[in-house]
């Protein structure tokens, strides 16, 4: 009774919606979508809460459990009967409204697992493995196990370069433990691909991602021409204090004396240490209290968190959405430090995206409009951590140090983004060559990138996976590129709401702190679209224009 209620009662909205009696086919549609959705929906929060429990237990068993609920579902959406329906019900172009929407967030779902059974079970499996093995590793120092945690600190603040070096070798050598796996796994997923039409995973990824090769290459070879000489300049700045610190010559610096293991984040090298802020401060409640201010409270969200870290857990941070029905969780490792303070509000930006979603779009609309589009909204949101308004009011801070912050603060925030926009282009040039051909020289192409766009020498004689040692190249595979297009959408949000819902004549001391009409704008724009539309056109209504690099150059490199 409960299924024939529903599709009574979706039947009556669509004659709403249409303004007419729904056609024959999009009867069948909304029947296929009304099983599907009863099928799926059980299946997906059961397989996100197991994920969530592996992920703060490190048990094999738990991800174990993992493989087997997402091998299930990848089932449903492998079934060949319901790709050929689908792909039926697009070419008819009879199907109208928001099951247009609906049909195709589900066409591009079963085709990028029409895999077959055996193949599909094999990279599940693999991939559950892989993330097993990054999530409970732990590198060493001189035969002692260290965190993440104390390897980014010793990153930080050591001076001896010999020490520097270890603890940097220490954060590669996972790499060496997964790299063959994640090759096989590449080759697995190529394999499934040109099944499929695509020339590779890379490239099927792209496409039912709604995005395409000459997009992103556009994109990225644009702001390559943009960031080099402003990139070049501010790091050469950074290299000789760097070398200064550890009394070494500038041609001495080797990766190792940057601030953390891949360089894609801004070393501390400024007369001024923004952690001192934050070091008795409880960066959770910060987190709290200013969120609550922008009209988006987040306490439901920490209440079902984990936070801080411990032996087993995965050691870095993300959030998740358990059932798209309010049940949305964030993981981190919180230290009191900058570093955490923004990632935690990076990923609680994430978590309210996902909270404030309208209940009322269908189910499988209830989503970002794009994996980049939620990225756009934490990195909105983890930008504040060096922002010294922001600081100034959240950590109760005198004019005076405002006034200290204010003289490192907007050189940290354009070399911060200066070096991420290049540090992306190093992820998505490797691994688009990754996928294009898995038997090549992965560790010397590894380097050659690291060094054409990040300016960093490889060590003499290295010929080790560091590649390998990220782990987003197993559980967020084709990916990376996201963030880089969130930071364009960052910046492109913050100019609208600036200059049209706050009204202002410039951003100048701009920390959002209090200011609910921008969480009310965030709200009724982006979050509560959903998936109703492609991304660009969502962009489009919430900005006034499609997506642009202009207020990224903008705000960041002119």
């Amino acid at each position: 009774m409960k299924t024939l209620s529903n599709l009574v009662m979706m039947l009556t909205i669509s004659v709403i919606v249409f303004g007419c009696e729904p056609s024959a086919k999009e009867k069948q549609m909304l029947m296929f979508v009304n099983a599907h959705v009863q099928k799926i929906k059980p299946m997906a929060k059961e397989t996100n809460i197991a994920w969530w429990d592996a992920a703060v237990s490190g048990k094999s068993e738990d991800y174990d459990k993992v493989s087997k609920l997402t091998l299930e579902i990848r089932q449903v959406y492998s079934n060949p009967k319901d790709f050929a329906f689908l792909k039926g019900m697009k070419e008819s172009g009879q199907v109208q409204g928001t099951l247009t929407r609906q049909l195709e967030v589900l066409y591009r779902a079963y085709l990028s697992n029409q895999i077959e059974p055996k193949l599909l079970k094999e990279i599940v499996d693999l991939g559950t493995e892989i993330e097993k093995n990054f999530s409970t590793f732990r590198g060493t120092i001189e035969g002692e196990k260290v965190t993440d945690n104390e390897i980014k600190e010793i990153l930080k603040i050591e001076t001896d370069s010999a020490k520097r070096e270890k603890a940097w070798l220490a954060s590669k050598q996972v790499g060496a433990a997964v790299a063959d796996d994640i090759i096989r796994l590449v080759k697995m997923r190529n394999q499934a691909a040109r099944k499929l039409g695509f020339d590779n995973y890379h490239t099927m990824s792209l496409t039912t991602g709604e995005q395409s090769v000459e997009e992103l290459d556009r994109i990225f070879n644009e702001l390559y021409e943009l960031t080099n000489e402003p990139f070049a300049k501010l790091k050469a700045e950074v290299d000789r204090m760097l070398a200064a610190n550890c009394n070494i010559a500038v041609s001495e610096l080797m990766p190792w004396h940057y601030h953390d293991p891949f360089f894609q984040e801004t070393p501390m090298v400024y007369e001024l240490d923004l952690d001192a802020y934050y070091k008795n401060k409880d960066i959770k409640k910060l987190g709290a209290v200013f969120f609550a201010g922008v009209g988006l409270p987040v306490e439901s969200i920490l209440a079902n968190s984990d936070l801080y870290e411990r032996e087993g857990k995965n050691p870095h941070g993300f959030c998740t959405d358990i059932d798209r029905e309010g049940d949305v969780r964030i993981l981190c490792n919180i230290k009191n430090n900058e570093y955490w303070m923004e990632v935690t509000l990076h990923e609680l930006g994430h978590a309210v995206y996902n909270k404030y979603q309208d209940p009322k779009v269908p189910y499988l609309l209830r989503e970002p409009a794009h994996a980049f589009t939620t990225e756009a909204i934490a990195m909105f949101f983890g930008r504040l951590s060096r922002n010294p308004d922001w600081m100034q009011q959240m950590l109760q801070l005198s004019d005076e140090q405002r006034t200290e912050i204010e003289k490192v603060s907007s050189k940290y925030t354009q070399l911060k983004q200066l070096i991420f926009a290049r540090w992306a282009m190093v992820m998505y040039n490797f691994e688009k060559q990754l996928y294009a051909n898995p038997e090549q020289d992965l560790n010397s192409l590894w380097w050659q990138t690291v060094e054409k766009y990040q300016l960093v020498k490889k060590p003499q004689g290295r010929n080790k996976p560091d590649w390998a040692a990220k782990i987003h190249f197993n559980v967020a595979p084709c990916y990376y590129h996201n963030y880089m297009l969130g930071e364009l959408l960052a910046s492109q949000l913050h100019h609208r709401i600036v200059y049209n819902v706050l009204k202002l004549e410039s951003d100048e001391n701009v920390s959002y702190v209090g200011l609910s009409k921008a969480g009310d704008f965030l709200t009724e724009k982006v979050f509560k679209a959903g998936n109703l539309y492609h991304w660009n056109e969502m962009i489009e209504r919430a900005t006034g224009e499609p997506l642009t690099p202009k207020y990224f150059v903008a705000q960041f490199v002119r």
